[in-house]
């Protein structure tokens, strides 16, 4: 009786081990075998995609410009 409990539970556990292990590995399949096959994943790099939008952002800010009477205002009102 006691070989039948312990069957039972080690094969539960055996169960939810390969459960949990495909449900990690199920959503990146591809990206597995991708690498697998000797294909190498592009570099991240945030930092690289930030500074293109900062320069944008700076760019649009100067082709737009502000007259010279909202500048001045804006220096009076910050003094």
């Amino acid at each position: 009786m006691m070989t039948v409990v312990s069957v039972l539970i080690f094969t539960g556990a055996l169960g939810a081990a390969i459960a949990t292990i495909a449900m990690m590995i199920a959503p990146q399949w591809r990206r597995i075998l991708y690498l697998a096959t000797g294909h190498v994943e592009p570099a991240f790099t945030p930092l690289a995609t930030l500074a293109v939008a900062e320069r944008r952002i700076a760019v649009r800010r100067w082709s737009a410009g502000s007259p010279p009477h909202v500048v001045l205002h804006r220096r009076r009102a910050a003094a």
